[in-house]
């Protein structure tokens, strides 16, 4: 599924990038409500380290944490960020993001 365009189907405004640190630009530029991440991901960090630093420097910043290929353990994830194993349908992703 087109997570991006699940989103935008759902009305939720969605800005994609490319890696982590593009996404921490974003963070610094504009308000956002939701990061949704895969582990794996290009960059100088993973998308683990990018819920930690979501974490840290932008708490009330919701975290969806997303793989297909591993599980975190509960001492990688962030205290309030939320996993979603792939593969997942849009309902199963729409449910999630909105569980706050």
């Amino acid at each position: 599924m087109d997570v991006e365009l699940g989103l935008q189907q759902a009305d939720h405004t969605v800005v994609s990038v490319c890696n982590a640190d593009r996404a921490i630009d974003i963070l610094r530029a504009q308000t956002v409500d939701l990061v949704l991440t895969d582990i794996d991901m290009p960059g100088s960090m993973d998308g683990l380290e990018l819920a930690a630093a979501v974490s840290d420097g932008w708490p009330p910043v919701k975290i969806v944490v997303m793989s297909g290929k591993r599980r975190p353990t509960d001492e990688e994830l962030p205290p309030h960020a939320r996993f979603m194993p792939k593969p997942f349908s849009q309902s199963q992703l729409l449910q999630t993001v909105s569980v706050w």
